[in-house]
């Protein structure tokens, strides 16, 4: 195929993204099954980057062939040659004569657009990472100074504060913290501590931080789009559910349910920036959740969503290699 096609087949790829970004957010069977909604998120704003570069690629290089990718090193190589031949030609400007120079801007404006989107996607996950890795490094000062242990919560930090708060500091497995508040402590009761450790436990076990990383760079870079908004509070509102799914098995679920009521009477701090707290996300929609349990999806459809999900990224990184 030509670069023109796999612009155009690309495109069909954002789009569709795009279209299923928006709308995933209003279906009810992501609760049913958060871990492989999570996946499918992921595979959608992962297809929805790349697809865009590519299109825009594409339409620079309309006449390349083997690949979007290696066509861009072709045409780097060429320009530092000198060879404008070959580099006309790889842009479908291969007749001299006659070919207009806005056709020549447009194409040229289409190639550095494209890699300037590229370059700032990774820019703003990169940003976001650094400053994450700044913001808990500040907390683990703090907490060297203001925390201390207590063996009501073995294994987790607790801060002389009366307003109820628990989060944990994801890092290293030596470096991850779990800090509780005295309000917290003097707030819950022993099953609901150990369900509220357990629930903070699976964000650390399972490395939750990292899944919601792209999405909160995404909502910090474009804050006022609705699909990037959307698209964060989706995917943290799933991942609590997987976290209170992980403590249920180790409770049951009322002293969880009980935790959460509290923490939303009381009123929480929030917590601090690179932290993940136990009661952040739609905090009635998971107490709902766990009073009225619903059935998880079935195997052959979590095994569709995931086949999806591989495919979506699959699309664009054949059109963009091969």
């Amino acid at each position: 195929m030509t670069g023109i096609d796999d612009a155009a087949l690309l495109a069909v790829v954002a789009i569709a993204s795009a279209l299923g970004a928006s709308a995933l957010p209003r279906a009810g069977w992501p609760r049913r099954s958060p871990a492989a909604a999570i996946l499918l998120w992921q595979a959608l704003g992962l297809a929805s980057g790349l697809a865009a570069v590519g299109t825009l690629i594409g339409l620079a290089l309309p006449a390349s062939q083997g690949g979007l990718v290696f066509s861009v090193l072709r045409a780097a190589g060429q320009l530092r040659d000198g060879d404008g031949f070959g580099l006309a030609r790889l842009f479908g400007l291969s007749e001299a004569d006659g070919v207009p120079l806005v056709l020549v801007a447009v194409r040229l404006a289409c190639l550095a657009a494209g890699l300037i989107l590229l370059a700032s996607l990774c820019w703003v996950l990169l940003a976001a990472s650094i400053a994450a890795l700044h913001a808990r490094r500040r907390q683990r000062a703090l907490l060297t100074l203001l925390a201390h242990g207590d063996p009501k919560v073995p294994g987790a930090l607790v801060v002389d504060y009366p307003s109820a708060a628990a989060y944990c500091l994801p890092g290293l497995r030596s470096r991850s913290r779990i800090v509780v508040s005295v309000g917290a402590l003097e707030l819950l009761g022993r099953g609901e501590l150990a369900a509220v450790l357990a629930h903070e436990r699976a964000h650390l076990r399972e490395r939750h931080d990292l899944v919601l990383l792209p999405f909160t760079a995404l909502r910090r870079a474009f804050p006022r789009s609705a699909t990037c908004t959307g698209a964060h509070l989706a995917v943290a509102l799933l991942v609590e559910m997987l976290a209170d799914d992980r403590a249920l098995r180790g409770g049951p679920a009322r002293e969880l349910v009980s935790a959460l009521v509290r923490f939303g009477t009381a009123g929480t701090c929030p917590a601090p920036a690179g932290a993940l707290a136990a009661a952040e996300g739609e905090v009635a929609a998971r107490v709902t959740r766990l009073l009225q349990p619903v059935r998880p999806l079935p195997a052959v459809a979590v095994m569709a969503v995931c086949l999806a999900a591989g495919l979506l990224v699959a699309a664009p990184v054949t059109l963009l290699l091969v």
